[in-house]
């Protein structure tokens, strides 16, 4: 249900926390995740951008770049998710994939700035399924780049975006196997 409510405001997003959950728990099972921290990603992963159903219409549906107010606005998501998330004892374990999957390994991303392995692993992993999945979807402001176009974008910011680790995993599950289809490619 909340899924759908942040769907229903960006129409662009239409499928992406049920694929960016799909290509997270495949990654998760490559580094042997237990059945109990996948569970988990199965609730963090459909409400990584919850915190979206505050940010204004013009925000969400705007073409082009945004400017720094707007950028500050979007960027209060992970904050405002984490927040609607503690008032609900039973969704609490999503709060690392909410509040965190926007840091980066270099320490430049947000909210917190957080870096390496201070950022929870949740957060890394589901930061990768949630990129790849925005790089191969159309958006108001770009089209989508092809699975492979994406996949050596993700192989460019292992170390600085991305955990190098689990950019490396990601990378050889998709070199191995069929990963779940990205909404353009």
């Amino acid at each position: 249900m909340l899924t759908g409510a942040i769907e229903a405001r960006d129409p662009y997003t239409r499928g992406h926390s049920t694929r960016v959950t799909e290509l997270a728990e495949a990654l998760a099972c490559a580094l042997g995740w237990s059945e109990e921290r996948i569970a988990s990603l199965r609730l963090g992963g459909p409400l990584h951008d919850i915190g979206k159903l505050a940010v204004s219409h013009e925000v969400l549906h705007k073409e082009g770049e945004l400017d720094a107010a707007e950028l500050a606005e979007i960027r209060q998501h992970p904050k405002t998710g984490a927040k609607l998330l503690l008032r609900v004892a039973a969704l609490r374990a999503a709060i690392p994939y909410v509040l965190y999957h926007h840091e980066r390994w270099d320490g430049t991303g947000y909210p917190s700035g957080k870096a390496g392995e201070e950022i929870p692993l949740e957060a890394r992993v589901l930061a990768i399924a949630d990129a790849f999945d925005a790089m191969t979807s159309d958006r108001p402001y770009r089209r989508a780049l092809t699975q492979d176009e994406a996949l050596a974008e993700v192989d460019r910011c292992a170390g600085t975006q991305f955990d190098p680790r689990i950019a490396e995993v990601f990378l050889a599950l998709f070199a191995e196997t069929e990963l779940p289809a990205a909404a353009s490619a």
